[in-house]
């Protein structure tokens, strides 16, 4: 039988990387007589590294030119960290799978060793998401955050270059890259809510290649696909992007999901939070409903002051 050879897309970080290898090594030891090329392609945010994320547009900063790839059929498959994925895909493109799920959750790295509530009062922490932010400042409201970009062993190297005395990370990102030693402290989600999508690796095709989603059929995780599915919806319909402090957790237990959810200000005065448990069958309107119940709780407000603030 001849061999088949799949065009793979993806940023050239080492996370990136990482990510790409294990696609292509999950469907090359499905498939026999099937190979993976992998090609790097860089994208706006990888070409932009001094300006904060917020400042340099929301959507498809770290996708949109390995998607025109795509859609162009110069690759078959597009590999992104799911959270980097806007929650509305370009006509023509679909999410074909996902990879069961690393830890979802957000994590300090001190160059104390110690934990958030044990860092001296103004302790300046590095980071440049706005989700990230205000829950910071929620719960420490005397932290001083400034902005830090770049991957993450150049993020690691500005906190020691800096002076700074913390940055926040996700745990999988840690994890695939073997830096587990550095993490002084998980983040719960009571304290640090993570982004929608974070942990897990999502695989992209045009929405017509049926030979290509048959083949991702193996290896995707229908465990993770609920719970994204869920927080998808949830972002979706709060219309979030990079410049709104957005949060949410979908966790699968059985035949049960649990969705958390947060709306907050930038200055983390207001966090509006939610959860709503339901079968896996009702991620989707989950995602839906608990978007609907934190916009009258006040989150219509804030996400309309946020928007009115960027215009100016």
């Amino acid at each position: 039988m001849l061999t088949q050879t799949l065009r793979l897309g993806t940023r050239g970080s080492n996370l990136a990387l990482h990510q790409a290898e294990e696609v292509a090594s999950r469907l090359t030891g499905t498939h026999r007589n099937l190979s993976v090329n992998i090609s790097v392609i860089r994208t706006t945010g990888d070409k932009v590294l001094d300006v904060a994320l917020s400042r340099i547009g929301d959507k498809g900063l770290f996708t949109r030119e390995i998607e025109q790839a795509l859609l162009r059929g110069e690759i078959d498959l597009a590999v992104h960290s799911l959270k980097d994925l806007p929650s509305e895909l370009p006509p023509g493109l679909v999410l074909a799978a996902v990879l069961p799920r690393a830890n979802p959750a957000d994590v300090l790295l001190s160059r104390s060793g110690k934990h958030l509530h044990e860092l001296p009062a103004g302790a300046v922490i590095g980071s440049s998401s706005l989700r990230r932010i205000a829950q910071l400042k929620a719960y420490r409201p005397d932290l001083k955050v400034v902005d830090i970009r770049g991957n993450v062993e150049t993020r690691i190297r500005k906190m020691e270059e800096q002076g700074l005395d913390a940055i926040v990370l996700a745990c999988a990102g840690l994890s695939r890259l073997g830096l587990e030693a550095a993490i002084t402290q998980v983040l719960p989600p009571d304290i640090m809510l993570p982004a929608v999508g974070q942990g897990a690796i999502a695989v992209e095709i045009r929405e017509n290649d049926n030979h290509t989603r048959e083949l991702l059929q193996a290896i995707k995780s229908e465990e993770t696909e609920a719970e994204v599915i869920a927080e998808r919806a949830f972002l979706r319909e709060l219309e979030g992007g990079c410049q709104v402090p957005i949060a949410c957790l979908g966790r699968v237990n059985g035949s049960q999901l649990l969705l958390q959810g947060l709306v907050a200000s930038l200055d983390g005065k207001q966090v509006i939070r939610g959860q709503k448990t339901v079968g896996r069958a009702g991620a989707k309107i989950a995602g839906i409903e608990l978007a609907a119940q934190l916009k009258e709780r006040g989150a219509r407000e804030i996400l309309e002051n946020i928007h009115l603030a960027g215009e100016k």
